[in-house]
């Protein structure tokens, strides 16, 4: 049999040896050109699967943390139970009529488990008890500050037992911080979102105050971590 394309004896898949060659030539370079394309577009396809990376580990974190803090619509009275490890369990009534969002915020955390082995860590016997932040920012959405000087009609004093939402300066910058007033503190009313009252237990709130003085560094409240109240668990009462 002759060559397919020259017409000479035939070589290897039906060709003669010279067009073989050609052919297997050819082949190679246009392999060459294929690998070459690859490298240019190899950083490309590497770099849109780690944008695409990026995205997914931004919704699974930040979807969560939405999710968590993501309040629930909540009317009258609510009663939860704020257990703290060596000094005795809380009970405190929410008022959701005058502060829905700051108890909604609040029920969707401890519900959650939020609240569960955090600490109160400012403390100022004569003044208030602060904890319950895990140390992570953005893990908890900021929410409205339910006060008069923020624009909302809130009622309720800073009176003795009376829970309320900590901040910074800025006003709508509520988290999951709280604290627990120990005596009247009239000066925070209309500038912080009291949201409910001590009905039980207010003798664990004067002990754990009365031993602060003992342990807190600073004119500030900062407890130590080491003695630092531990919140074993805030439950919700239904």
């Amino acid at each position: 049999m002759n060559c397919k394309k020259c017409g000479r004896p035939m070589g290897k898949k039906g060709y003669c040896s010279n067009c073989d060659a050609a052919s297997v030539k050819a082949a190679d370079q246009k392999k060459a050109e294929s690998r070459q394309k690859l490298k240019k577009l190899l950083p490309i396809i590497l770099g849109a699967l780690a944008l695409v990376a990026v995205i997914i580990g931004a919704v699974l974190i930040f979807g969560d943390s939405g999710k968590e803090s993501t309040p629930v619509s909540v009317e009258g009275k609510q009663l939860v139970e704020i257990e703290i490890r060596d000094y005795g369990t809380i009970r405190v009534a929410l008022d959701a009529d005058a502060a829905p969002i700051s108890v909604a915020n609040f029920l969707s955390l401890a519900e959650s488990g939020f609240y569960n082995g955090l600490k109160f860590h400012r403390i100022i016997e004569g003044f208030m008890m602060q904890g319950g932040d895990n140390g992570i920012p953005g893990s908890v959405e900021p929410i409205k500050g339910e006060f008069s000087s923020n624009g909302v009609d809130n009622p309720l004093k800073h009176t003795r037992g009376a829970i309320s939402m900590a901040r910074t300066n800025v006003k709508d910058s509520a988290t999951s911080q709280f604290f627990i007033v120990h005596q009247d503190s009239p000066h925070l009313d209309g500038d912080y979102a009291c949201f409910g009252y001590v009905t039980e237990g207010m003798e664990v709130v004067d002990a754990i105050c009365e031993y602060s003085t003992s342990v807190v560094i600073d004119g500030n409240g900062t407890v130590p971590e080491e003695y630092q109240p531990i919140i074993e668990e805030v439950r919700v009462i239904h």
